[in-house]
């Protein structure tokens, strides 16, 4: 089982748009690294995102171009929502899971996978990036990642 875990494109700040939608920028990111998942035959059964403009608008960006079983908006994938119980939903799984979230919500996620500790962060998360974790049957791996500024163009 993979686990994609993607934080949400650069966004407006709150004093621009209370909203948060994404700039030009964090679309034209998105929009790359949702490309080289697609070049790259990346196949995922499901995907997750939280109910924040930012992260519905990068789960839309990348969900044109991958194919998805279910797409499914959460409200406990917000910034501060705790880990525990989507980790252990994750495990009951058992299929291909691509999650758009937050900060800090999913270093802590992260952490909580690979060391079964939410702290120290082992894992720094750039908007629009990609990181993926393995799951063997008995432990998560980091797999791979990518990050925007290793496609060019930024």
């Amino acid at each position: 089982m993979k686990l994609y875990l993607i934080q949400h494109g650069i966004s407006l700040s709150e004093k621009e748009d209370p909203q948060k939608p994404l700039t030009p920028e964090g679309i034209g990111q998105t929009e790359k690294v949702a490309e080289f998942l697609k070049r790259n035959n990346i196949t995922v059964d499901s995907l997750w995102h939280s109910n924040k403009l930012r992260a519905i608008q990068t789960a839309q960006i990348i969900s044109q171009n991958l194919n998805f079983k279910e797409i499914r908006q959460r409200e406990d994938l917000a910034p501060l929502e705790p880990v525990n119980k989507i980790a252990y939903e994750i495990l009951s799984l058992n299929k291909d899971l691509m999650i758009v979230g937050h900060l800090p919500f999913l270093a802590k996620l992260a952490n909580l996978l690979l060391i079964n500790r939410e702290e120290p962060s082992l894992i720094s998360f750039k908007n629009s990036g990609v990181v993926v974790l393995e799951y063997d049957g008995r432990e998560f791996r980091l797999c791979w990642f990518i990050v925007p500024e290793l496609l060019g163009g930024f």
